[in-house]
């Protein structure tokens, strides 16, 4: 090996303990097992903003049911919460969670097939269906009476899916996140929207001028997403959310951001 060799492969070899250092820093579950974190003394949590009340961006800081969950894990695991506003695409295929980005994804993630083969979930921790939104007084009631019209959905939802597949004849608009999506219907730029219901009725509550005009039972639920593979960090976040519903801290936060407890 020549001297230009070898130092090129000490440069190599460097590099690469560099990376795993910053790639996979031990931390402690509650039952004292070994997990590797991507940030020493944090757990890194990718999002999509806005998606209210779940998270949302609130005088600079980032804030909402999902992240007031996720700080209950990483409370659990004596470190902090770290949020990474990401695109959603890269969150449901687990490109993320395999590139290092974050440890979890929590972005009201509905448990699909397809996306259990890109990442693991945790337990659901919160039952969703999808909703139809409109401006007040608007005469689209289901996907039957926007046919021929516009109908908003956002890229790669379980709304957009639903509404490609139950709604023939009605020209989807897809935008790219929740809060253009929101503002096409109150511009007109859509006669309606599909998306959950929890964000949905979040929207009206705050916007006298739209309304939800009709439920579609999906039957959906939310988890929290980990890297394929990565057991020990699924477990823990299931052992938090399973205690956090049984002592009531789930039902807190459920009442802080909707406007009533969760049914049993």
């Amino acid at each position: 090996m020549s001297p230009r060799t070898a130092l090129s492969a000490i440069a190599a070899a460097a590099a690469l303990v560099a990376v795993t250092a910053c790639t996979s820093t031990k931390s402690s579950g509650s039952d004292g097992s070994s997990l590797e974190l991507v940030n020493s003394g944090k757990l890194t949590t990718c999002t999509h903003l806005p998606y209210e009340p779940f998270q949302s961006r609130q005088d600079n800081k980032i804030v909402g049911f999902d992240v007031d969950l996720v700080d209950l894990v990483a409370k659990e695991l004596k470190v902090t919460q770290e949020i990474v506003d990401t695109p959603f695409e890269g969150i449901q295929t687990g490109e993320d969670l395999n590139a290092r980005k974050c440890d979890v994804a929590a972005a009201g993630m509905t448990i699909t097939d397809v996306r259990e083969e890109n990442l693991d979930f945790s337990a659901p921790y919160f039952e969703a269906t999808q909703a139809l939104l409109t401006k007040k007084g608007a005469a689209f009631d289901s996907l039957e009476s926007l046919k021929g019209k516009k109908l908003g959905v956002q890229q790669g939802t379980t709304g957009e899916e639903y509404a490609k597949k139950n709604g023939p004849g009605v020209e989807t608009v897809q935008f790219e996140d929740l809060a253009l999506l929101l503002t096409a219907v109150k511009t007109g730029q859509v006669d309606a929207a599909v998306n959950d219901n929890g964000v949905l009725f979040e929207y009206v509550r705050k916007n006298a001028d739209t309304e939800v005009t009709a439920e579609f039972k999906t039957g959906e639920q939310y988890g929290v997403g980990v890297r394929t593979g990565n057991d020990a960090l699924r477990k823990e976040i299931d052992k938090v959310i399973k205690a956090a519903q049984s002592d009531g801290r789930y039902d807190a936060i459920y009442k802080k951001w909707f406007p009533a407890a969760p049914k049993s």
